[in-house]
């Protein structure tokens, strides 16, 4: 496995994030950026479980379609959503259609929102106490961690749908609670 690699305009990145310019744009721009607010936390929980068994090139060039189908990812107008809803986003070309993601994403939202602080704080309080060792090449980086495992067990006792402990781990590498970009990636903190 590699380390970081210079991209077109000379900068060391991640070696995922050069096959294609928008993964360069979204390595570039936000993956590992801490998110503002419970909207966009439920975005990239949503997307990130979207994504399981799919490449995130899908979803990020699909994203645009995602944020209109489901309102933006304002959790309380996708808890309202009902049958009739379901059925829309399953005949929806511009999404990811598959009933058991779209069941999810809905029961997460209504999840979210019984979150007493909130879907942010709440994954927030599961960020590892401490930094990793930043990793040097691709290979050292894990699939999940322990506290996205205890994340995973406790978003599912909510009643969560689509949140194992790689998914959530993905989650907490996209939302900055850990910090995977390689040792020599101009963007690590």
């Amino acid at each position: 496995m590699s380390g970081a690699v210079a991209g077109a305009d000379g900068r060391l990145r991640c070696p995922w994030a050069l096959s294609a310019p928008e993964y360069v744009d979204y390595h570039d721009q936000e993956w590992g950026c801490p998110v503002a607010d419970d909207r966009a936390m439920f975005e990239r929980l949503s997307l990130e479980a979207f994504q399981s068994g799919l490449s995130w090139l899908i979803i990020l060039r699909k994203r645009e379609y995602f944020r209109a189908a489901f309102d933006r990812f304002d959790p309380a107008a996708v808890a309202s959503y009902d049958d009739r809803d379901v059925q829309r986003l399953l005949g929806d070309p511009g999404i990811v259609r598959n009933r058991a993601k779209v069941e999810a994403t809905i029961a997460n939202a209504r999840a979210a929102l019984e979150l007493p602080g909130g879907l942010l704080a709440h994954v927030q309080g599961f960020a590892p106490s401490r930094p990793e060792r930043a990793p040097k090449k691709l290979g050292d980086v894990r699939a999940q961690s322990p506290e996205s495992q205890a994340l995973a067990k406790d978003l599912r006792k909510r009643g969560f749908k689509f949140v194992g402990p790689t998914t959530l781990y993905a989650l907490m590498q996209a939302t900055g609670l850990v910090d995977d970009h390689l040792a020599d990636c101009w963007r690590r903190a």
